[in-house]
């Protein structure tokens, strides 16, 4: 097979850390560099990352600086799809690392198995070397704290699934179904695949293609990620037509449960106790899997922090749904449909 030429787009904002890494990653890709152009969306950031981008952009004819002036992440895919050439366009993110054969796997999958999205499996590790940020990482890295999501956990073999991290897509996808929806924050990718597989679009996960993604390092980062990702999936499901599955429902439910808790002891004494019960499950759960994962670290003060790393998932998340369904089903916000090439 030919090889075809690949647009890579990496949307960042204020990655002044990161983005050398990911950029130096790709210079290193096995991938020729005559069939790759790069761009690279800076979102108007307040740190050194438009400076760092910029220097690369001298030094190497096929990393292309372009300027977000919207700031959110689909506006400037949107912005690099339009100007993209290549036949295939590969989203990555400026917060992980990638091997040197990431981006040729990717495309020899994409034709092989006539996939329309393929990507491969985040493999989540601390931004830093605190204690705190390996918790994180390995909560979120943990069926317990973020579900069942086939890419953050692995697997053995290639398998088709409803979504992959960042993506390894045929253009032609674009023309088909459109670009990304400029409503979300976050979810975006979601959204898309959704999208896709329902214009009966094919997406596998490759997992011997793995990413090395950092996770967010305090706990006000992830209590703003997580958050943002519940208040936008009712938005999310609102766009599709498509109802949330029970699983996507517990972390709204925990929270629901909570608020509603004290208000039990005046209704009805069996009720209160009951809601006592499912707390107490739930904190054994939580000490279940902080266990088993500081028995295989060989770590035990991540057994202190692992339950309130699990408890600040799930609440930022549970109450970013609730204002979520509050600000789009109940207020019912205007929505725009999705932009075409």
């Amino acid at each position: 097979m030919q090889q075809p030429k690949v647009t890579v787009i990496i949307p960042c904002r204020n990655e002044a850390i990161f983005i050398s890494g990911v950029l130096n990653n790709l210079i290193s890709q096995d991938y020729p560099k005559e069939l790759l152009e790069v761009f690279v969306v800076d979102g108007m950031s307040s740190d050194k990352t438009a400076d760092i981008i910029k220097s690369y952009a001298k030094r190497y004819p096929f990393i292309v600086y372009l300027e977000n002036e919207n700031k959110i992440v689909p506006y400037g895919l949107n912005k690099a799809i339009r100007r993209s050439t290549g036949e295939v366009i590969i989203r990555m993110d400026a917060h992980s690392l990638y091997p040197e054969y990431y981006i040729s796997r990717l495309v020899y999958h994409l034709f092989s198995l006539n996939a329309d999205n393929v990507g491969g499996v985040w493999v989540t590790v601390p931004c830093n070397n605190s204690t705190v940020a390996f918790a994180i990482a390995k909560a979120s890295s943990c069926s317990f704290g973020i579900g069942n999501a086939m890419y953050r956990l692995g697997y053995e073999r290639i398998t088709e699934v409803d979504t992959v991290p960042f993506g390894c897509y045929r253009k032609e996808v674009f023309s088909k179904i459109g670009l990304f929806d400029t409503d979300l924050v976050r979810n975006q990718d979601d959204e898309f695949n959704a999208r896709l597989i329902q214009n009966g679009g094919k997406i596998y996960l490759i997992p011997d293609v793995q990413i090395r993604y950092f996770a967010r390092e305090t706990p006000k980062k992830i209590i703003k990620m997580f958050y943002q990702y519940g208040f936008f999936k009712p938005l999310v499901y609102q766009k599709l037509k498509k109802p949330a599955t029970l699983r996507q429902f517990a972390p709204l439910l925990f929270v629901v449960y909570l608020l509603s808790f004290w208000f039990t002891v005046f209704i009805n004494n069996f009720l209160f106790k009951t809601c006592i019960l499912f707390f107490l499950i739930y904190l054994v759960l939580s000490f279940f899997y902080s266990a088993r994962i500081t028995i295989k670290n060989k770590k035990i003060v991540l057994l202190f922090f692992l339950p309130y790393i699990f408890f600040l998932i799930h609440f930022s998340y549970g109450w970013g749904y609730l204002m979520g369904i509050i600000r789009f089903w109940i207020l019912k916000k205007k929505r725009r449909k999705p932009l075409v090439i």
